[in-house]
């Protein structure tokens, strides 16, 4: 090897050497320790009062939950209210929220993490944003990879994996604060029915309930006097027979009703409303519900859209014998009542403004046709056949007295086999008595002979 030849190949070791000292130094600058220490808040000072506008985003899905009107509600249907228990609950963890444990990683391990910007794969973590009434992003936060929890004893034959005890969590899509926190946040998606108000209209104290078909023969109306007496159907016809067991459900039907889903974008071609099938219940506290029932969407909700309206009194009449010292005492209790029976019409008439996809079991009890609130009639007997036309109806006398002996006659039982007789124990015959004659009986010779004597005195002599 010439001196060229070695000079150009410890050029070639320098390069390469400084190319590998470049790379290792980018390297380990890529890794860089949480800014945050343990037990430190995630998010520092934070207002959470300052927050107007909630976004959560995962892959391609969306909610928006916004303070409108003082009130939060979810934009992806129609501004309905929003469940500000959870959410409320939501905004105060992660105010108060402490880091658990600092993660010390590079961006190129953020994947393994899910911590990648929402909609780059299957492994994206979930976005969060906070904004304030101007619209701008307060702090951001991308929810990651849930912390499992090894087992104490693991099972030998494998597949117990733990459970979720934190989740890693990055702040202002920094590296540096990817921190390991003690909430899972499982309950934080992006699904907009998830986020409602889910409280609904109750129907109690059921006086009356009356149901209408498209199909006018399918329609009923039950009523009762009392509030624990017995439905009756109105206007029954005489074959009609109310079946208890098959109505019982009915006054409590709509007692405990609830919802899966607002429809943002209702289309009477979809729910069926404009054809629906409509419930009107009536109540002892003079509450008059109604209620339309429409299409069925899948195999486990309806369609449907309420209105209700009560007829509340002012004032209280006394009792014919209302005592005096009764009188302030029986006024405070009306007055009580009033005011919670106003509260609730207040409450359920904010219910009339949207069309609710209703889950299954809500409305089935009430769903029946009339032929199944009744009696199931029992197999008769087959009517006999009409005689053709010229033949009376009733047999001949004769022919009924001949069916009328046939009827009476009696079958003869049949005869037991004759016993055995012990010829010695057969009693004798008893003894005719002797026979008195007048005189002996005289032979047919001596007949003759005094014949003859008899006819010689009866010749005449010569």
């Amino acid at each position: 090897m010439n001196r060229k030849q070695l000079s150009f190949l410890l050029l070639a070791v320098v390069v390469v050497g400084g190319l590998g000292l470049l790379l290792r130094h980018r390297d380990v600058s890529s890794f860089k320790t949480t800014q945050g220490r343990m037990g430190q808040r995630l998010l520092g000072e934070f207002d959470p009062n300052a927050v107007v506008q909630v976004v959560i985003k995962h892959g391609t899905n969306e909610v928006n939950l916004v303070k409108h009107e003082d009130q939060w509600k979810v934009r992806e249907r129609a501004l309905y209210p929003a469940n500000f228990t959870e959410l409320g609950e939501f905004l105060r963890k992660i105010t108060d929220l402490k880091i658990a444990a600092p993660v010390t990683i590079g961006p190129s391990q953020l994947a393994r993490l899910e911590l990648t910007a929402a909609g780059s794969g299957d492994k994206a973590g979930t976005a969060v944003e906070l904004k304030d009434k101007d619209g701008k992003t307060l702090r951001a936060l991308l929810l990651g990879k849930k912390h499992l929890r090894q087992p104490t004893n693991p099972s030998p034959m494998g597949g117990d994996e733990g459970w979720p005890d934190g989740r890693y969590v990055m702040v202002d899509n920094k590296p540096e604060t990817v921190s390991l926190v003690s909430e899972t946040f499982s309950n934080i998606e992006p699904k907009p029915e998830q986020w409602l108000n889910k409280d609904f209209f109750k129907v109690e104290k059921v006086r009356s309930v009356a149901l209408t078909y498209p199909v006018a023969t399918n329609s009923w109306k039950l009523a009762r006097e009392t509030e624990t007496g017995e439905m009756k159907l109105v206007d029954a016809k005489p074959e009609e027979k109310l079946d208890s067991t098959k109505v019982s459900g009915i006054p409590n039907a709509l007692s405990y009703p609830s919802f899966n889903d607002v429809v943002a974008d209702p289309k009477p071609e979809v729910t069926g409303l404009d054809k629906a099938t409509v419930a009107v219940l009536e109540t002892f506290d003079n509450f008059t519900y109604t209620v339309k029932i429409g299409n069925k969407s899948g195999e486990d909700a309806y369609y449907l859209a309420m209105a209700v309206r009560a007829d509340l009194p002012k004032e209280r009449t006394p009792g014919k014998d209302e005592k005096a010292e009764d009188k302030e005492k029986l006024d405070k209790e009306f007055k009580e009542k009033m005011e919670r029976l106003n509260d609730k019409l207040k409450q359920e008439k904010s219910y009339e403004t949207a069309i609710y996809l209703v889950s299954k079991w809500s409305v089935d009890s009430l769903l029946k046709e009339r032929h199944q609130l009744l009696s199931e009639k029992k197999d008769e007997p087959p009517k006999p056949a009409e005689p053709p036309p010229g033949i009376s109806a009733n047999p001949p006398a004769a022919a009924t007295s001949t069916n009328a002996a046939a009827e009476k006659v009696e079958l003869i039982p049949p005869l037991s086999p004759p016993k055995a007789i012990d010829p010695e124990k057969v009693p004798l015959p008893p003894t005719p008595p002797a026979l008195k004659l007048d005189s002996p009986a005289k032979p047919v010779a001596d007949k003759e002979k005094d014949k003859e004597k008899a006819d010689e005195k009866d010749k005449p002599k010569p």
